[in-house]
């Protein structure tokens, strides 16, 4: 599938962080933030996770797959806490390897297979799947309506979704909405909202959380701690890299706190 040289970079960029994942400063940043240790790269935090494993019903037997795995938050966590199978799927490698290797230390290695693939072109039998997670993904990738039908496809009839995702608020001036576009994920803009998508993909909507507010004390308290760990994560990546990551969510901050950008978590059932 050819993708544009912005998709690429996307990429490039994931795969980049991944390589900094299992590092003790990373994943302790992050069980300060979101209460977890896996070196993923979306805003879920442990409680988010455990919701979702229990509005998806998972438990021995029952067979989970998280589009945009990454380094396998919160797939593995769900795997280790509910007994489910797992399969991760996503496109940056390095994620994928730091994924597999946490699986493995962890005892999961029969249970979880890693497999690198398309959102929005799974290499899948239909009905394989009893539920199905994704972590703000969505706004990282161009072809929501894609993902959400390839997901349609491998679901169960009984089987459910849950997914987080970060948009644009509604009905905002097109200066606030510019501001917004800027601050958020690459892929943030949507062309209609998520229950619509949602319904033309051939799915019933659940459950709706907000979850915004939740998004916008952990993007600050990242800030704050990543800034407490300047000495390590300069260390680590290098001064230009680290200034730049810091100015960069800094500038995204203000956008977040004026509620120009939202969080929610979406249940969905197949129709």
């Amino acid at each position: 599938m050819a993708r544009s040289e912005t998709e690429r970079t996307t990429i490039e960029q994931f795969d980049q962080s991944y390589r900094y994942a299992t590092s003790a400063v990373i994943q302790s940043i992050e069980r300060s933030v979101c209460g977890c240790a896996y070196g993923g790269t979306s805003w879920t935090t442990r409680e988010e996770a455990e919701h979702i494993g229990q509005v998806l019903g998972l438990a021995p037997g029952k067979r989970l797959l998280e589009v945009g795995a990454g380094s396998g938050w919160p797939s593995l966590y769900l795997a280790k806490l509910t007994g489910c199978s797992a399969v991760l799927v996503d496109l940056p490698l390095e994620g994928l390897r730091v994924a597999s290797e946490r699986a493995q230390a962890d005892g999961l290695g029969e249970r979880c297979l890693v497999a690198q693939a398309d959102g929005a072109a799974l290499p899948l039998k239909g009905e394989m799947f009893d539920a199905i997670s994704h972590s703000d993904v969505l706004c990282c990738l161009p072809d929501k309506l894609g993902v959400l039908r390839e997901c349609r496809h491998v679901i169960r009839h009984n089987g459910r979704m849950a997914f987080t995702v970060i948009f644009i608020a509604a009905n905002l001036p097109t200066e606030d909405y510019t501001e917004a576009l800027a601050a958020g994920p690459q892929f943030v803009e949507a062309e209609t909202d998520y229950e619509d998508m949602l319904a033309r993909s051939g799915w019933r909507l659940a459950s709706r959380i907000d979850l915004t507010s939740t998004f916008v004390n952990s993007m600050q308290r990242m800030v704050e701690v990543r800034e407490a760990h300047a000495d390590q994560l300069t260390e680590l990546m290098g001064a230009p890299e680290y200034k730049e990551m810091i100015a960069r969510m800094r500038e995204k901050l203000p956008a977040t706190k004026r509620g120009l950008l939202e969080r929610a978590m979406f249940v969905a059932e197949p129709v």
